[in-house]
């Protein structure tokens, strides 16, 4: 009998060395432009008591999560999403640190649903956060965040919206029309293009509401919230309103949303949402038992999703392999020409390594020719060739198949560094 295989479990995911450097990627651009824009970087852990995730919110999101026992008895869960923790985290230490919090976090995420493109059960997600600023102007501020990340992963006009609208807006529609519950109400908005119309406009009758009066409330601008008007003027000033566009369909289905909500789509809609975020003031006060009080609004943004959008868009697909091409796993690949010469080499290697110059050799004696194509194998952007000619070396540049020679008298670390520091056409592009 054959020996059983092992897989990795459904929904989760091995990254072989080219799927590490997209993530590399994606974590690169996303504390770039987090930084940018002032935020500081915290980590939660990966394990929460489920009682925070039953207490911040209940429907599908508890159906999902991946919740055991420990060995001490505890009833714990995987993390499904990073709102909970960053709540509990500053709810215990907000007095440590000045308002407004601008906080971000990249981190693996757990949900027990099926796997699917764009969705699996394990995801990593980068999220951030404003806590302790009540105006429109921190929805603001994290929306054009969600833009400036979509324009550094090389995505252009056209190819993404941001959606948004205000909750506000809907709980007035909810105050004209007498319906007392708009948690039982709203979740029906977000469904309006998912149930069939003889379903939606029975539903929609529970609430004495029509499906006509609904969809002239939506096509409507005059509708827009105070604060999505002031979202859009900050925006429209940064010089990114283009990018915006008021949808009063965009509810979204969490219960702790308070106010204005977003969502990115693509222009094409080739897939659901690839990332969103709203406002969430009544939270941290839920979670801490009304011991901190903040208000808070927050963006999250997937990796898988993100990812497929990436190589479906020519665009941001092409900034991509441009980052992996300049950021390979070996700069300098050291060919030994004549293995009289290895010691030489070595001593080369941890000048170079030391000079914090990503060097490779080969351990073991082999020839030239596989020498050099194990170089272009690693995606060195130079082979150093040490031979019988040494202390002179020659530099051979791989994309563009020419070379230099490095003399005895030269600073080796500071010649290769400055060709690491220029462009080599090709190699580059």
């Amino acid at each position: 009998m054959a020996e059983k295989r092992f897989q990795s479990l459904p929904g989760f995911r091995d990254f072989t060395p080219r799927d590490c450097a997209v993530r590399n990627y994606l974590f690169s651009i996303w504390r770039d432009v987090a930084r940018r824009y002032g935020f500081t970087e915290y980590e939660a852990p990966i394990v929460e008591s489920t009682e925070l995730y039953l207490k911040k919110t209940g429907g599908e999101l508890t159906t999902q999560l991946f919740r055991f026992e420990d060995q001490g008895g505890r009833d714990i869960t995987l993390r499904p999403e990073l709102t909970a923790s960053l709540a509990r985290i500053v709810g215990a230490n907000q007095r440590d640190f000045p308002k407004p919090l601008k906080w971000f976090e990249i981190g693996p995420c757990f949900r027990y649903e099926k796997p699917q493109k764009g969705r699996g059960r394990e995801f990593i997600q980068f999220n951030a956060d404003i806590l302790g600023e009540a105006s429109a102007s921190a929805d603001a501020e994290l929306i054009a965040l969600s833009i400036d990340t979509m324009l550094a992963l090389g995505f252009r006009q056209g190819d993404f919206i941001i959606r948004a609208s205000d909750r506000t807006s809907w709980l007035g529609f909810c105050a004209d029309h007498n319906i007392s519950d708009p948690s039982e109400f709203l979740p029906l908005i977000d469904k309006l293009e998912k149930l069939k119309p003889e379903v939606l406009n029975q539903e929609l009758a529970a609430f004495n509401v029509t499906r006509e009066q609904v969809d002239a409330f939506i096509g409507n601008p005059d509708n827009a919230s105070s604060d999505f008007k002031e979202i859009r003027d900050n925006l429209n000033a940064r010089g990114l309103g283009q990018h915006l566009e008021l949808d009063l369909t965009i509810v979204r289905g969490l219960a702790y949303y308070t106010g204005a909500v977003f969502e990115i789509f693509d222009t094409q809609k080739t897939m659901r949402a690839v990332a969103g975020g709203g406002r969430y003031d009544g939270l941290l006060a839920t979670l801490s038992d009304g011991a901190a009080d903040l208000p808070a609004t927050g963006f999250a943004m997937g990796d898988m999703v993100i990812r497929n959008f990436i190589e479906d868009t020519p665009n941001a697909k092409m900034e991509m392999e441009a980052w992996i091409a300049r950021n390979p796993a070996c700069d300098v690949y050291l060919v030994i020409a004549d293995e009289s010469k290895r010691e030489d080499t070595l001593g080369i290697l941890s000048k170079l390594r030391g000079a914090g110059i990503s060097t490779d050799f080969s351990m073991t004696q082999i020839n030239v020719g596989k020498q050099f194509k194990k170089a272009e194998q690693s995606g060195a952007r130079f082979a150093l060739v040490i031979g019988s000619e040494f202390p002179e070396m020659q530099l051979k540049i791989l994309a563009s198949r020419t070379e230099e020679t490095i003399h005895p008298n030269s600073n080796l670390v500071e010649t290769i560094q400055s060709h690491l520091d220029s462009p080599d056409g090709p190699l580059i592009a």
